[in-house]
């Protein structure tokens, strides 16, 4: 059975699972599989939901195995859902554990710094210990 401390599924596809933490976060855990762009809008309106629903602030986002953005989920994410998920979803601080492959990278970097002028601060870590460990000393609501 799982305990109270144990991550509780949120939604999945072949792009991610999220899962709502205990500790008053969403993780976002992105699959090593191929995707659609459908899939990929799917786990980000599902983020954004989850943000509303819980009244949290903060995503920590697992990418060290997925592939990278294409640059039609880059757009999207950068100019439809990140304005979104900020002003309606209360999404205050991203700990994203990142991918050791270069173009992953890229495409993530292309993301974050679109959120000029946006009450949104990211922040990019090695380990997911590290990460966790930042997204808890951030406030848990908008």
């Amino acid at each position: 059975m799982p305990s109270s401390r144990t991550p509780k599924l949120y939604f999945e596809n072949t792009a991610a699972r999220l899962l709502q933490d205990p500790q008053g976060f969403l993780r976002v855990s992105w699959s090593a599989q191929e995707r659609r762009l459908e899939e990929t809008q799917a786990v980000f309106t599902h983020m954004r939901l989850a943000l509303v629903r819980f009244n949290w602030s903060r995503i920590l986002v697992d990418q060290r195995v997925m592939p990278p953005f294409t640059a039609a989920e880059q757009q999207w994410i950068a100019q439809q859902w990140l304005p979104l998920a900020v002003q309606e979803g209360g999404y205050r601080h991203g700990a994203v554990v990142v991918s050791t492959e270069v173009m992953v990278r890229l495409a993530t970097s292309f993301i974050t710094t679109q959120v000029l002028g946006l009450p949104l601060v990211y922040r990019s870590f090695e380990r997911e210990a590290d990460a966790q460990q930042w997204l808890l000393g951030q406030p848990a609501t908008p």
